[in-house]
């Protein structure tokens, strides 16, 4: 393209303009001139779309430049890029799709959307010779997509694996340093404004959920089924808990884990907490920071950490997004397409595949004979004990007892909680964490 026919200057339309909205026009503004210098045109935000005008803002834009309607800026002809930023699906969907009818290219961070339609949107991109922008979709600051598409593309990836949420991680984080309660530090991290309106996405897993999804995509080309993999929030997590990790040369974190049998093709991910020794740089990662353990079949492991919480780290990832969506359109950077397998060619792992160990917490009877009635149950469904503690609760008829697991697999583990539960003496449902092997790979 003659540089004398680049647009000068790009209108940017932002969707949303909550806290991440706030930050990518206070970015783009800010650095106006900076975009210019490295792009050779300007990139001005020009509109934005909210759920109420009288509401009070940090950032503060012309009162024309706010609007209640969405679709408005989609269809308005002197916007030339759209940024989505209104969370959610449905509407999300729609806007994507018409922004892209109308020739525009979008960039978003929301990984829930991805995650359910990514495969559709992705295609119809593609179809209206647009681009579609989602590196602030995983991991805030950390440009984990770009590594994954450009950086590492000669690899295959047998292990991807690490801290997706920054939020959780802060929690625990606070509760293992400070041993202040769960619910506590839940009520600072949300006066940080690093809760989603919807907490049951960072403390169930849901949020790390969609974003392992969308990276297992990136690594394998394969769209895994949300309902079909494993995810388990950090609720039940107790400082009890976080102290026994300690002591076995562990930190309790919740992690994403995507493996790969490339012997078989068969693929598993979930997302739940686990024991994560301490000499992983994972284990390590704490505070709002994610952190992403690469194991590439060329270059081998690499870790990547970052801010994965809070407005500047994800807004950066959106204008980045920008940045090389406008370079693209002015023949820059093409970008590398994605790949995409059909499910014949890599299947989700059986539980049966998925080896591992296991740290199990127990509320029993404080009764002579219980501990032997927890090990025959477990033994029954071929799960072994190696390491146990056992300690009364101070003025309680009942004893906590700590167990780990030597390895066995998902599928056996489960019949065995299933039995503990209906186990007599045994008070409380069984509290079971994984312990993070970075060696094992899903059996053939």
């Amino acid at each position: 393209m003659n540089v004398e026919n680049k647009p000068k200057i790009v209108n940017v339309g932002i969707l949303g303009f909550g806290t991440v909205g706030q930050g990518t026009w206070k970015h783009l503004e800010e650095n106006s001139q900076f975009w210019e210098k490295i792009l050779g045109v300007q990139v001005k935000p020009k509109r934005a779309s909210v759920r109420s005008i009288q509401k009070e803002r940090k950032i503060k834009i012309a009162e024309n430049a706010l609007t209640t309607d969405s679709e408005s800026i989609v269809n308005d002809p002197d916007i030339d890029l759209i940024c989505e930023l209104i969370g959610g699906i449905e509407e999300a969907k729609e806007l994507t799709l018409r922004a892209f009818e109308n020739g525009k290219s979008v960039v978003t961070a929301n990984k829930a959307l991805i995650c359910e339609h990514g495969e559709e949107l992705f295609e119809a991109a593609e179809k209206a010779g647009v681009h579609y922008g989602f590196e602030a979709s995983v991991a805030g600051g950390i440009p984990i997509i770009k590594v994954l598409r450009e950086s590492m593309v000669a690899n295959e990836f047998p292990l991807i694996y690490g801290i997706l949420n920054g939020t959780s991680n802060y929690i625990l984080t606070r509760m293992e340093s400070e041993g202040v309660s769960f619910e506590d530090v839940l009520k600072d991290a949300r006066e940080l404004g690093y809760v989603e309106a919807d907490e049951a996405l960072d403390l169930d897993g849901v949020d790390a959920a969609h974003k392992a999804v969308i990276l297992a995509y990136l690594a394998h080309g394969i769209w895994v089924n949300l309902d079909d993999i494993t995810v388990e929030g950090i609720r039940r997590i107790s400082i009890e808990d976080l102290q026994a990790a300690r002591k076995l040369g562990c930190k309790i974190k919740l992690i994403g884990v995507i493996r790969r049998n490339f012997k078989n093709d068969h693929i598993s991910v979930g997302v739940y907490p686990a024991l994560v020794p301490i000499a992983e740089i994972i284990a390590r990662t704490d505070g709002v920071y994610n952190g992403i353990s690469l194991t590439g079949s060329v270059v081998g492991t690499v870790v990547l950490t970052g801010r994965g919480a809070g407005q500047d780290p994800t807004a950066g990832s959106v204008i980045s997004d920008v940045v090389d969506v406008v370079k693209a359109q002015n023949g820059i950077s093409a970008g590398i397409k994605l790949r995409h397998v059909s499910p014949e060619e890599c299947k989700p792992a059986k539980p049966v595949e998925i080896g591992g160990s296991f740290y199990i917490r127990l509320t029993v009877d404080d009764k002579p004979g219980q501990l032997a009635k927890v090990a025959d149950c477990l033994a029954e469904h071929q799960v072994s004990l190696a390491t146990v503690s056992q300690s009364p609760q101070s003025g309680s008829p009942t004893a906590s007892i700590i167990l780990t697991t030597h390895e066995t697999n998902e599928h056996s583990i489960n019949l065995a909680i299933q039995s503990l539960e209906q186990l007599h003496g045994v008070n409380e449902k069984p509290v079971l964490f994984r312990v993070f092997d970075p060696n094992l790979t899903p059996k053939e």
